[in-house]
């Protein structure tokens, strides 16, 4: 009985034992959270998890060299040393699709496999915004400077802008240079030490709709850093000291969200020269003035030495005109449920474009394109059957002479805009 009795003990004192020890240790997890919480900046969070228990985690602390990354990151070597592989730790939660039906044009129902819909309903939940720390985290700012992260935080890119860089057509230099001041540096680090770090800043300029914006949603495509798209509306006030404030604001928030990419649009009408004859003063030397076709880079040297690369992002050339026309119309293309066909004489009509941006292209393209369906409304509008179905109605094939005639009537519309950025390059050149 003695022997059965101390056993009896033992087994319940162990099993107390483990009880606690397991309490302690879905407690210590917590605290962990908790802290890793406070870490990333999730402040919101980590005082509703210490609420919901009743303020029991402020009575303990995260002992010295641990955290729950450690933890973590000790676990996936664990997993390697036994497994010869990394764990998978999460996985995406895909609601259950039976079918997709989809009526045709005859009026018949076709029904998508169920592995098709899965599929597509994957790529779907896939495509998601960009987790970015919360603002609430944002420590070391008075109300008044939160109220403006509020407003520079509106201007960080969250979803995917999904612009390759063999989506721009030709600037073969320039993306070889924004590719050396900011992706590679990512890509590569251990490359740029020294006297080959990165450049401080980037300068594009050249006239409206020769892709400079475009470069800027490359970057934000391909790089995995925090990108703000920054216009001069962001930052400039009316009241005074406000646009100093949104600027130190910029740069805190780029610094809070690291590592990170700040594009300012319109450069030159924020950060002109000092002392110079500027009407429309807003702050000290940010300044926003509006500029009708007048070309005015006239950029403060303070900030002129920090774009250490200035890259002139000029009209495109002959060949990039006639790949840009191939693009916009090619031989046969469709635009939504008709076809669009082009019968086009390419170099002819690039040789006939000199002078015009990407911008006026496409616009020349579009028109082009919309001369064929302006042919077509007034039997639109003729139809009388009582129903909303297309009537069988094909559109005209896009010619030569119908696409020098928009020409004629379509102006570039940055026509004597290039050969001042090219005096402006020949003093101020870094490339």
């Amino acid at each position: 009985m003695d022997v059965s009795y101390n056993f009896a003990k033992y087994s319940n004192q162990a099993r107390e034992a483990d009880e606690l020890r397991i309490e302690m240790r879905k407690k210590s997890l917590l605290i962990l959270i908790h802290q890793h919480l406070m870490s990333q900046g999730y402040v919101t969070t980590a005082v509703a998890l210490d609420q919901e228990m009743n303020g029991s985690v402020k009575k303990f602390e995260v002992c010295e060299n641990v955290d729950l990354e450690m933890v973590l990151m000790e676990y996936e070597s664990y997993h390697y040393v036994k497994f010869q592989k990394y764990p998978k730790l999460v996985k995406k939660v895909v609601e259950p699709v039976q079918t997709f039906a989809s009526r045709t044009q005859n009026n018949k129902m076709i029904t998508i496999p169920r592995s098709l819909a899965h599929l597509l309903n994957l790529i779907l939940c896939c495509w998601q915004e960009r987790l970015l720390k919360p603002l609430s985290g944002f420590s070391g700012m008075s109300g008044e400077m939160k109220e403006f992260a509020t407003i520079i935080h509106k201007d960080i890119y969250l979803h995917n802008p999904n612009v390759r860089w063999e989506d721009i057509i030709g600037l073969e230099d320039a993306k070889r240079l924004v590719k050396e001041a900011i992706v590679y540096p990512i890509k590569y680090p251990q490359l740029f030490k020294g006297l080959l770090s990165p450049w401080k800043g980037l300068l594009l300029y050249g006239p409206p709709g020769t892709g400079k914006t475009l470069l800027a949603k490359a970057v934000a495509t391909e790089c995995k850093t925090t990108f703000f798209n920054i216009s001069a509306s962001s930052l400039v006030s009316k009241w005074r000291g406000d646009s100093e404030k949104l600027v130190r604001v910029l740069f805190e928030l780029a610094r809070y969200h690291a590592p990170s990419t700040i594009f300012l649009d319109e450069v030159e009408s924020m950060m002109g020269q000092r002392g110079s004859n500027i009407v429309g003063y807003y702050s000290g030397q940010l300044r926003y003035k509006i500029n009708n076709y007048c070309f005015s880079l006239e950029l403060d040297h303070g900030m002129l030495r920090r774009l250490e690369k200035r890259i002139l992002v000029g009209l495109p050339p002959e060949p990039a005109r006639q790949d840009m026309i191939a693009h916009w119309l090619p031989p046969v293309s469709s635009t939504g449920e008709l076809q669009l066909k082009a019968e086009l004489n390419y170099q002819l009509l690039a040789q006939e474009m000199k002078g015009y941006s990407g911008s006026d292209i496409r616009l020349v393209c579009k028109e082009a394109a919309m001369r064929q369906v302006r042919k077509i409304f007034e039997a639109l509008e003729s139809n009388r059957f009582g129903d909303t179905r297309m009537p069988a109605i094909r559109l005209e094939t896009v010619t030569t002479q119908d696409f020098l005639e928009v020409l004629a009537h379509t102006k570039p519309s940055v026509s004597g805009v290039m050969e001042k950025h090219t005096a402006w390059e020949k003093d101020f050149e870094s490339v």
